[in-house]
């Protein structure tokens, strides 16, 4: 198949599910589940593969994302019915006040997304987004952008992720040095892309409905006492603190040893979570006098709109996997590796491009660290370091309907396809885009 005809088909795809969803307006996942499998039997794929491929990328990627929606919806759940959010929510308030909120939450994104994927970060924090938008009158989007902005740089531009540590090796890069540089680049591109481009966008996007977890998040009475802030910030922080752990065991001790083996397995993504929700079930429920039942109830009745989330979720990682299996993204990748530009500038068109083929931030990187490496070692031409960052910026540009986050941001925030495509997907491409021109003329001062 020739390059050409791998983006057309790729284009008309995704066009095809903007007119489905957004003007004939149907069913989300059915869309998702048609489109993926008549691309896939148009480029050739026998149909038993096609729906083979579409159940195989479905399950991987709920494999990954399921535990962490449905934990970190309890998790919020039981933080706001408790008051552990609205305690966390008023001395932010306080420290804050209502014209730095977003500030504020761009920050909080920074910090808590460096240990934890984005999935993770933002199942955290969106009960804290919610809260406070409420309490201070604010558009829960207003709050919501630089939040995910600043979960997004971290996710792609920083270390310890693990899409940053492999394009660390792959360039044999300096992990101190990308990590510092990582931050002097990526914290003003979440200002931009976060509390910025907000000012602008969020008062252009129209009305968008409270959702039913918005609903659940501030539905509850007030409480006559609060839990603490240090008891209510440790249950939120709990699972960053252990994914930290893990990471830095990584860093300390070899893999047989019984500090790595113990803090590894806490800092998994679900342990982590796992363990930050029964310590709310058992501390904070506790204290604030529920019953078991009660506990118990809060933790069913919250997964019930979860559901549509990672139904969409999964049909996004079929699709991804249809453009994968179809050749479609191969094809694209070669159109980018013939063109004579800067090193650094093919590996974010890499990264941008696998990016749009499946959906993936991770696998972007990935795949564009292991085409650009071997040619980087025998060229030396740029900084390893800058490499690191403009591939993870690439990997994040033009978050589409084959994203995880794509959906996560649609359905936790109520919006509609426009909005989200005028909201997440602009946030997302102005991250790509200011990485690759904030690091190109860095890389002509930075040796290599």
């Amino acid at each position: 198949m020739t390059p050409l005809l791998a983006t057309t088909l790729t284009a008309a795809a995704i066009l095809s599910l903007i007119i489905l969803i957004g003007w004939v307006r149907l069913n989300p996942f059915v869309t998702l589940f048609v489109v993926s499998l008549g691309l896939a039997l148009v480029t050739g794929m026998p149909a038993e593969q096609a729906i083979n491929a579409f159940e195989a990328g479905m399950g991987h990627v709920l494999g990954h994302v399921a535990g962490v929606i449905a934990l970190g919806t309890m998790l919020g759940k039981i933080l706001a019915e408790t008051g552990g959010a609205d305690q966390i929510a008023l001395t932010i308030s306080r420290f804050a006040g209502k014209k730095r909120l977003n500030w504020a939450m761009m920050v909080i994104g920074l910090l808590v997304g460096l240990p934890v994927f984005f999935e993770v970060g933002f199942v955290l924090l969106i009960p804290l987004v919610v809260i406070l938008s409420r309490r201070n009158q604010l558009a829960v989007p207003f709050l919501a952008f630089p939040m995910v902005a600043a979960l997004s740089v971290t996710h792609a531009m920083v270390p310890p992720h693990p899409a940053a540590l492999l394009a660390i090796t792959a360039y044999h890069a300096n992990t101190a040095y990308t990590l510092f540089w990582g931050l002097v680049i990526g914290t003003p591109i979440a200002a931009i892309a976060g509390p910025l481009y907000g000012y602008f966008c969020v008062p252009r996007l129209g009305r968008i409905e409270p959702t039913a977890l918005e609903e659940q998040f501030t539905s509850q009475s007030p409480h006559a006492r609060l839990p603490s802030f240090t008891l209510s910030c440790a249950t939120l922080l709990m699972p960053v603190v252990l994914m930290l752990g893990g990471a830095v065991a990584e860093q300390l001790w070899p893999k047989t040893a019984l500090a790595y083996r113990v803090l590894h397995f806490l800092g998994n993504t679900d342990i982590a979570l796992l363990c930050a929700t029964l310590m709310a079930f058992w501390l904070l429920g506790s204290l604030s006098g529920l019953s078991r039942e009660t506990v118990l109830r809060f933790s069913n009745t919250c997964l019930a709109p979860t559901a549509s989330i990672m139904l969409l979720v999964g049909a996004g990682g079929g699709f991804g996997r249809e453009l994968t299996e179809s050749g479609l993204s191969h094809a694209m990748t070669s159109m980018a590796l013939s063109a004579h530009v800067p090193l650094l500038v093919l590996a974010w068109l890499l990264a941008l491009l696998v990016r749009v083929a499946t959906g993936s931030a991770t696998v972007a990187t990935t795949t564009a660290a292991g085409i650009i490496g071997p040619i980087l070692a025998t060229s030396h031409s740029v900084s390893p370091e800058l490499l690191v960052i403009a591939t993870g910026a690439g990997s994040v540009g033009l978050s589409l309907m084959n994203d995880a986050g794509f959906w996560q941001m649609k359905e936790y925030l109520g919006m509609n396809l426009s909005q989200t495509l005028r909201s997440w997907t602009v946030i997302e491409t102005l991250i790509a885009v200011l990485g690759l021109l904030i690091c190109l003329p860095l890389s002509w001062v930075i040796p290599a």
